[in-house]
């Protein structure tokens, strides 16, 4: 059979440049720019950062303020107290924050990643480390071609500032990521216990463990990463599309204004020569931190961060142009149209994100302030005691999520004429979970099965109690078969 020939066919209009996915990426460079935007994520990112290290030096009522103790199974959250019980209101913390970013995104397009996630803020401290310690943008060009001191040319002084430099900058590098790492345990291990005994050498290993993987997960991620944890490794970047319409607020280049470009003097009029208001410095993509080309349109790389928009309006505020040739715009008004709110991708976003809110509320502020769970003994079904009653064993599980110390009183229903041993009423302190074994004692000849549905009901008694802290919790009673009434 003859073979028919396979030929690729590329149009002329084609980029020509053949791109492979596992080639080694060429280093960013960036480029320090000043501007408004670069001040409002100042304003953003350092309380960010402030609050981050500080939070859980904070105290309330002689505890941690935002404090996730594990081994006790406890949520501290400044005045709120959550439990392994309160699992769904992280279900719904999840969705609230879903359906806000969908509308944020929607909204003003990736403000989110330009000015307030972590790895952001995070890689513009490293990036700022960088600069200080190697120079600016073309000095660190320089600096990486000089030859490594441990080479055979690179012997001399240069070498010797090169290792100098660089030393320098990755130990700043790992001690604001041990920072950060020891930081972030701390909110799990008691920030303060974990200073202590880190400072008498008296750390447990799992705590030295979890600091050292945090430090080092930092360090790489913010130091060596960079972009390319937002272009390869966050979701966000992929489906952000699915978000966006033509009323999205994203970054823009106006082509219309600005091609074609061409370098010109300050004092020659652009418009004689027939180009645009772009001189072509490159600037935008100088000081873009993944290295994009925002001139090349709309791309997922792009994270918002306005790098671009400052570094255009400081050129064109030096030529006398008007500014905003680099801009926060939409594609409507791009093609000349104006702005809405009434899309009914973002009515809808904002809609369920208020009914999300409102429904979080109502749960959280009708939370019952007590917990009841029960386990009967696994030891034996039941056994005979003395006057021929027969006997269950249970485990109450009693947690107190109220401020308060409270006093509960046990009760069945579903069962009767029982006794209940050794007491029933409870005092639990605030915040703490107490263990109670009960026995409940039943005449047989009242059962009417072997195997009888019932509740312990616990409430609140007492000067503090409160009507709505009062919860119950289903078991089983069983007794020997032959107590089945017949029919």
């Amino acid at each position: 059979m003859e073979r028919i020939p396979v030929q690729q066919i590329i149009p002329e209009d084609a980029d020509s440049r053949v791109f492979n996915l596992y080639e080694k990426k060429e280093k960013i460079y960036i480029r320090s720019m000043e501007g408004v935007f670069q001040r409002l994520r100042l304003y953003t990112g350092w309380p960010l950062l402030l609050g981050y290290f500080l939070l859980p030096w904070f105290q309330i009522e002689g505890r941690q303020a935002v404090f996730f103790n594990l081994p006790e199974q406890q949520f501290n959250i400044f005045w709120l107290t959550l439990w392994p019980q309160d699992f769904i209101l992280l279900m719904w913390t999840l969705a609230i924050a879903a359906f806000a970013l969908f509308f944020v995104t929607t909204l003003w397009g990736r403000v989110w990643c330009g000015y307030t996630c972590p790895q952001t803020v995070w890689t513009a401290i490293f990036s700022w480390v960088e600069q200080i310690t190697e120079g600016e943008r073309h000095q660190r060009i320089n600096l990486d071609k000089i030859p490594s001191f441990f080479s055979r040319g690179g012997r001399n002084r240069a070498g010797a500032m090169k290792v100098l430099k660089r030393g320098l900058k990755h130990g700043m590098w790992l001690g604001f990521a041990a920072l950060t790492g020891i930081t972030f345990v701390g909110y799990f291990y008691g920030i303060r216990d974990l200073v202590s005994e880190a400072l008498v050498w008296q750390l447990s290993l799992t705590a030295v463990s979890w600091s050292v993987f945090f430090t080092l997960a930092t360090y790489i991620n913010a130091g060596w990463l960079r972009e390319h944890v937002c272009i390869y490794m966050c979701p966000y970047a992929r489906f952000q599309s699915a978000m966006f319409d033509k009323d999205t607020l994203i970054i823009s280049y106006d082509k219309y204004r600005g091609e074609r470009r061409g370098s010109r003097k300050r004092n020659i009029s652009y418009k004689e020569t027939g180009l645009g208001d772009c001189i072509d410095c490159t600037l935008c993509v100088q000081v873009c931190p993944t290295g994009i080309d925002i001139r090349d349109g709309l791309q997922y790389e792009c994270i918002g961060c306005a790098h671009c928009i400052d570094a255009c309006d400081s050129i064109m505020e030096k030529m006398d142009y008007p500014k905003g040739l680099i801009s926060y715009t939409t594609e409507h008004k791009l093609a000349g149209g104006s702005w809405t709110w009434r899309r009914p991708k973002l009515i809808g976003y904002g809609v369920v994100l208020l009914i999300l809110c409102l429904l979080f509320s109502s749960i959280l502020f009708m939370r019952t302030p007590v917990r009841l769970d029960v386990l009967r003994d696994r030891g034996q079904l039941y056994q005979e005691v003395a006057g021929g009653l027969i006997e269950n064993v249970y485990i109450l599980k009693i947690i107190n999520m109220s401020d308060d110390v409270q006093s509960y009183a046990l009760s069945l229903d579903g069962l009767t004429n029982v006794q209940i041993l050794p007491q029933t009423v409870f005092e639990v302190a605030p915040r703490e979970m107490q263990e109670q074994i009960v026995r409940v004692r039943a005449n047989p000849d009242e059962l009417v099965d072997f195997n009888t549905e019932f509740e312990f009901t616990i409430e609140a008694v007492g000067e503090s109690a409160n009507a709505r802290i009062r919860t119950s919790a289903e078991s089983r009673f069983f007794g020997p078969r032959p107590l089945v009434q017949s029919r």
